[in-house]
């Protein structure tokens, strides 16, 4: 399914039983990856331990414990997760997923999927569910059919946007992040990633994964910050703790 750079929700009218009110919700379409074992125990954006066995997914923006049915097209598995981390750091993708939540919607064996994902309430149970029955409907580009300016995303599952039928959000805004060291071995990148982490717990280090000509590339990344001065501030940081890195802008990695 060919997707704009720019990841697109759209929000569709439910007529609540006995109300003429309708309630909004929000439908995210793009690209899903994963993570797993090699961030098993790491701080994630929120504070908390990542648990690849927990339903858990990184966003760029979602308020964390927003729950989100994700849904893959292509074979009609469903799971709900819970936001906990920020990213993906590729500009492709819209979510990663834990390694639990992956696998059912076939993100592992394949590496990123294209996915449909609703915001649901904060009740819904964690874990495999059914599919939407409209998901035919939310996976098409056919109900798109009214443009409504761009507003944040926030403001859409905060409900503090006027009614509209088609809410498109723009691609993030530049952010930078230090590469502090590129590696065939993932072994030696979770050892810098450890050691980073070891020296300043407050950094958040992550390690993207990627292959160029077959050959696999694990890229220690360092932070997520908006503003490039602030990267290369935490770049001197780290040189001055041993470790030589980078500034890249992230939506480049």
């Amino acid at each position: 399914m060919a997707l704009p750079q720019a990841a697109r929700a759209t929000r569709f009218e439910e007529e609540k039983p006995g109300s003429a009110s309708a309630s909004r919700s929000v439908v995210l379409r793009g690209r899903a990856s994963w993570y797993g074992r090699e961030h098993q125990g790491h701080r994630t954006s929120n504070g908390e331990r990542f648990d690849r066995f927990k339903y858990t997914c990184a966003h760029k923006t979602l308020p964390f414990g927003t729950k989100l049915r994700v849904t893959n097209p292509s074979n009609g598995k469903s799971v709900v997760v819970r936001v906990s981390d920020r990213g993906p750091f590729r500009h492709q993708r819209i979510l990663d997923l834990s390694e639990v939540a992956a696998r059912p919607l076939d993100i592992v064996r394949r590496g990123a999927v294209s996915v449909v994902a609703e915001v649901v309430p904060s009740t819904t149970p964690l874990g495999p569910t059914e599919a939407p029955d409209d998901l035919a409907a939310l996976a098409s580009d056919s109900v798109a059919t009214i443009k409504a300016g761009v507003v944040a995303l926030t403001d859409i599952v905060a409900g503090e946007t006027e009614a509209a039928d088609v809410v498109v959000v723009p691609a993030p805004a530049p952010s930078f992040v230090v590469q502090a060291g590129t590696f065939g071995d993932p072994r030696n990148a979770q050892s810098l990633q450890t050691k980073i982490q070891a020296l300043d717990q407050n950094l958040t280090v992550t390690i993207a994964e990627s292959s160029q000509n077959g050959k696999p590339f694990n890229r220690v990344i360092v932070g997520q910050f908006a503003d490039k001065a602030e990267a290369e501030a935490v770049k001197l940081r780290l040189k001055q703790l041993g470790v030589v890195g980078m500034v890249r802008q992230a939506e480049n990695l």
